[in-house]
């Protein structure tokens, strides 16, 4: 099997970005806010992009600062009322806010507060506050700022951010996170340092994002892959016009940041006295661009994530999730980078595979470019049969060995007829690998796949057809770069 090639230092990495944070820390008097963008856990947008990067390497700089930082949640609660789901996991965002305070907390670090944002007597979000409380944790109500964004004196004064509660920390890096974008995390730093300033408290604010990558070209394909993946945002990456006129220096950030820098300016200089940024991008710190240790690479991998983006967006457009105007902008940035779908050689390999079979199929490229097919059998979807085809490839299996006995597939089936919503007697992924595992427990070559699911992680596969939500999840969480033509498998309007 081949081994996959590396683009990026995570080393080096950590090395960097936590000096560059600690340096921001000491700059402020001790005292820094730092608005954390984009994913604590599982960030496969930036392993895809960059190939060697560690999708967890922002909780490992976290415990690298653990004994200087403590953590603080936002969530908006207009997200909590329209019951927004986090899309690459299938979690409401209420629910990933505990998620993630579990999982960090299980790591040793100190998440020390919960603040419900732009709170407005929602009944969802009253009864999330009520359920945190009872279970003990600290949670602050912030209500929308008076005067924002136009009025500064109103926003720095204690009609604005002077109306929400103080959010007592007791670390020198304030940590400020949250489960997706605009979820008031700007709005928490800015009104923590209003109020440490009333109490003598210089703190500072910085911002940590991973993309886009400010010292890389406006148009190389790993800021492209970023547009391309926030393309439901309507982000837009440019070059930081205050940043060139500062310094007549290029750096390229994205349009929210650049929009919203001459208010932001005007309220930190409001609160502190003084001009503290001269750019957005000096807000920043990313050291992200330090460690790419192969461009090339990195760059064709960003490509294939363009063109992922754009079937996904296909498929969310099909299932009424996003808007036609998603779709093109997707559409235009493969055309930017003259990309087609068939840059992933999966796609068409599919295609052809479904011709063949006049079944729908699923095409699985390998680490060692071994291209593996999967369709709908008698009893296992056509998902469960290409991992099952995979795995037994990856563990060097005769494609004949059943790895999974009857006896032990049947038994599921009929409980499946007998008590699922659907009666569907067609095993899933999820039934497969179970199964597997089972079978693993008396059967060597049972086993010896169950221990080549790691091998998964990064191959490429594509669907003729859109997978139920279950199973795509679950390819994702192996690590299975996984995308599909927008076609639905039957006219069913319920997906089980």
């Amino acid at each position: 099997m081949n081994k996959r090639e590396i683009a990026f230092d995570n080393e080096l990495y950590l090395k960097l970005q936590s000096e560059k944070i600690i340096e921001r820390v000491e700059k402020f008097n001790n005292k820094l806010y730092l608005e954390f963008g984009g994913k604590l856990f599982d960030d496969y947008h930036a392993a895809r992009v960059l190939p060697g990067f560690d999708p967890n390497i922002k909780t490992k700089l976290l415990l690298k600062l653990k004994d200087r930082a403590e953590i603080i949640f936002c969530i908006s609660a207009r997200d909590i009322e329209k019951n927004k789901i986090r899309a690459d996991l299938g979690l409401s965002y209420d629910n990933e806010v505990l998620r993630l305070v579990d999982s960090l907390r299980g790591l040793g670090l100190f998440v020390s507060s919960i603040i419900i944002t732009l709170y407005e007597d929602q009944p969802n979000a009253t009864k999330f506050a009520r359920k945190l409380e009872q279970r003990g944790e600290r949670v602050f109500i912030h209500r929308p700022t008076k005067g924002y964004p136009n009025e500064v004196d109103v926003i720095v004064s204690d009609e604005g951010y002077g109306a929400n509660p103080y959010v007592p920390t007791t670390k020198p890096l304030v940590v400020v996170t949250a489960p997706g974008p605009s979820s008031g995390k700007l709005a928490t730093c800015l009104s923590q340092m209003y109020h440490d300033f009333k109490r003598g408290i210089k703190a500072g604010y910085s911002k940590f994002e991973t993309f886009p990558v400010w010292n890389l070209p406006l148009k190389d394909p790993i800021n492209i892959a970023y547009e391309s993946a926030t393309a439901d945002l309507k982000d837009i990456n440019q070059i930081d016009p205050y940043h060139f006129s500062a310094y007549g220096k290029l750096t390229v950030n994205y349009n929210r940041d650049i929009e919203v820098y001459p208010v932001l300016k005007n309220i930190l200089k409001k609160i502190t006295g003084k001009d503290v940024y001269k750019s957005p991008t000096d807000m920043g710190v990313n050291m992200v661009a330090s460690a790419i240790t192969n461009h090339s690479l990195a760059c064709e991998a960003a490509k294939k994530e363009v063109v992922r983006r754009f079937l996904q967006a296909e498929c969310d457009f099909k299932k009424g999730l996003v808007s036609l105007e998603t779709v093109d902008r997707t559409k235009s940035l493969m055309a930017e980078l003259e990309l087609v779908p068939s840059f992933l050689p999966v796609v068409e390999e599919a295609k052809a595979a479904e011709k063949k079979f006049k079944l729908p199929c699923i095409a699985m490229e390998l680490p060692n470019g071994k291209i593996i097919f999967g369709k709908n059998k008698k009893m296992i979807s056509a998902c469960g049969t290409v991992v099952l085809n995979a795995l037994k490839a990856l563990a060097d299996i005769d494609d004949n060995f059943d790895i999974i006995s009857d006896d032990i597939l049947l038994p599921i089936v009929d409980f499946r007829k007998a008590y699922s919503s659907a009666r569907s007697s067609i095993l899933s992924l999820d039934d497969v690998l179970i199964a597997l595992s089972i079978s693993a427990r008396s059967n060597t070559k049972a086993k010896k796949a169950i221990e080549a699911l790691s091998n998964l992680s990064g191959v490429e596969a594509h669907s003729t057809f859109i997978l139920p939500s279950a199973e795509e999840q679950l390819l994702k969480k192996l690590g299975v770069n996984i995308t599909s033509q927008p076609v639905f498998l039957s006219n069913n309007l319920f997906e089980e």
